[in-house]
């Protein structure tokens, strides 16, 4: 099998990658970490702490540090940026959200 791109360089990212890489962090991971916030406040607030619902919180947790690290963190380091750059990245599209849907609940919690 020939390639026409010489050989020291590395095939091109398909479009369809880069759309999806972008909805994944403006809208998948915004939307997961925000309810992902809100639950696992909401898990320590409601003080009811059976086996069931922490190892859906703990489940829950891994889940959102996984598509945190692998899917935005990694992926902007793999789109060549700084790491500065992937960090603040990180922030807005994981961080700021969990932070949101904490507060939320916390709001919730003191009507």
């Amino acid at each position: 099998m020939t390639s026409n791109s010489p050989p020291n360089q590395a095939p091109s990212r398909t479009e369809w990658h880069s759309y999806f890489s972008e909805a994944i962090r403006l809208v998948l991971a915004p939307l997961v970490l925000l309810f992902a916030g809100f639950f696992t406040s909401n898990f320590i607030i409601s003080g009811q702490y059976t086996w069931p619902r922490t190892s859906r919180t703990l489940a829950l947790t891994l889940t959102v540090v996984i598509l945190s690290y692998e899917f935005v963190y990694k992926e902007q380091l793999a789109r060549q940026v700084s790491p500065e750059r992937a960090k603040s990245v990180l922030l807005y599209s994981c961080v700021i959200p969990y932070l949101i849907g904490v507060l939320v609940m916390l709001a919730l919690w003191k009507l």
